[in-house]
């Protein structure tokens, strides 16, 4: 008996299974589905300047051994000062001249750096310019933003600092015994201890006693960041002038002041300190060898994926061909893979492979990081390196697919460019709930290069899977 009921329930299963697909969709309306696959051509373009909005700064020079290019990145960084900066009462302060005003013993700037490029030995030469005028919020600046050749230095000549340094980034000159505590946070050093003259021609003993004195004259302007940075301090711009092998990743600059301080009949020295924060700017200005640049972009056989600032690949995708014969079809599904080359160099300082990549309209390049956009899924779309894989897959581009089968007349129709990318997430919610948003999308300002299988006569490396559906009937 139970083996009757039994097969009586699989006839009724099967029955069920065979007209599922007619209970769902109506006899005269039914969906067709197609697939196909098509080559897509790519090459490879000059990034030019792009838009830099990177928190991290980065200062050093580097040479990729894989393409024999040479990138240099200069730093230019504001301070910030909180609404309720405060110094010590004027006659706590011993630190003190022969005519009995207050001093700094010594100042210095730090740029504290997470990690880094290259060779921590490696020898470079730097030169700390003082701004004459902040730069300003508000506007894009760009990759190639340079202060020194925009009028923003306060030159020697008019009593600006230039202070010239040579330095490792594993910095010898600092005790062992301090780089082995625990807590210790690596950084460049410059010392101001030098002689410096403000703007209204008033000298003192160092940059350290100016601020000191500045701020007994106003306290007001050490509490507010728009004055501090207009009437008191604009910046510094960090320049590099020699050496090449290793490049800083700098979180954060911190401007130093110390001196001694009397309290409770104890005298001991102390510091105050202002740092970089996010509320003001802090600007990597990039220069690459844009000759050899040209060089690997007229290659054939593959593109380049190159940051900071340096080679996009492009594709351009075959739209008569997806859409002959399929005018009335919808775009279901269109998926891209770009699969890497792998390198030949064997160098211990290859740079390293781009994660995230993203793909945008070529019409939209400049304006989706201009405006800040993130990606929709629509007209944009992000790519995470696959290391099993070798490549970045684009799992559904049909957004972009319909976007120009409705827009034949735009300037770079079925055109695409994919640029390496650096994200800000947030993770919200818990368990199985917790999802990863991004927030932010950036040009990617690290040192990053790989080649992508294509460029080839018949584009063969690079395919386009596409799936169409149609309703037939009615």
């Amino acid at each position: 008996a139970c083996m009757f009921a039994a097969c009586l329930g699989i006839v009724s299963c099967d029955d069920t299974t065979n007209s599922l697909g007619g209970s769902l969709i109506d006899n005269g309306d039914k969906l067709s589905i197609k697939a196909d696959t098509f080559s897509v051509s790519s090459e490879t373009m000059l990034a030019g300047r792009v838009v830099a909005r990177s928190a991290t700064g980065y200062l050093g020079r580097m040479d990729d051994p894989e393409t024999m290019t040479t990138v240099t990145g200069n730093l230019m960084s504001q301070f910030h000062v909180l609404s309720n900066y405060e110094l010590p009462a004027k006659d706590s302060i011993m630190s003190r001249d022969v005519n009995n005003e207050i001093i700094a013993d010594s100042c210095d700037i730090r740029l504290y750096y997470s990690t880094y490029y290259g060779d921590s030995l490696s020898q470079l030469k730097l030169t700390a310019y003082e701004l004459a005028k902040p730069v300003e919020e508000g506007k894009a600046y760009y990759s190639d933003f340079d202060p020194e050749a925009k009028g923003y230095i306060r030159t020697a000549a008019k009593g600006g600092i230039a202070e010239k340094r040579s330095f490792t980034l594993t910095d010898h000159t600092e005790a062992d015994s301090i780089r082995k505590k625990k807590g210790y946070n690596r950084n460049i050093i410059i010392r101001l201890n030098k002689q410096y003259k403000d703007k209204s021609g008033v000298t003192y003993n160092n940059y350290g006693t100016y601020l000191l004195r500045k701020y007994q004259q106003n306290p007001g302007a050490f509490r507010n960041a728009y004055r501090f940075l207009h009437e008191i301090c604009p910046g510094f711009y960090f320049k590099i002038d020699g050496g090449s092998g290793a490049m800083a990743h700098i979180q954060m600059a911190q401007l130093n002041i110390y001196f001694k301080h009397k309290q409770k009949g104890k005298v001991t020295e102390i510091s105050t300190n202002f740092v970089s924060t996010e509320e003001v700017l802090q600007l990597t200005n990039f220069s690459n060898d844009n000759t050899r640049l040209q060089q690997l972009a007229s290659e054939s056989g593959h593109t380049y994926l190159k940051t900071p600032a340096g080679m996009f690949t492009k594709l351009t995708l075959p739209m008569s061909d997806i859409m002959a014969g399929h005018t009335k079809d919808s775009i279901n599904s269109a998926k891209i893979v770009l699969y890497r080359e792998n390198n030949s160099s064997a160098s211990n300082y290859l740079f390293g492979i781009p994660k995230n990549v993203l793909m945008v309209s070529a019409d939209s390049l400049q304006s989706f990081f201009e405006n800040n956009r993130l990606p929709d899924n629509k007209t944009s779309f992000l790519a995470t390196y696959n290391s099993t894989m070798n490549a970045y897959v684009f799992n559904n581009i049909s957004g972009i697919i319909n976007l120009f089968s409705h827009n034949k007349s735009m300037p770079a129709w079925g055109k695409v460019v994919i640029v390496p990318v650096d994200l800000q997430t947030v993770t919200q919610g818990s368990g199985n709930n917790k999802q990863v948003k991004v927030t932010k999308v950036s040009h990617d300002m690290g040192l990053s290069s790989t080649k992508l299988l294509g460029n080839t006569a018949n584009g063969k490396n690079i395919l386009i899977s596409v799936i169409y559906g149609k309703f037939n009937g009615r």
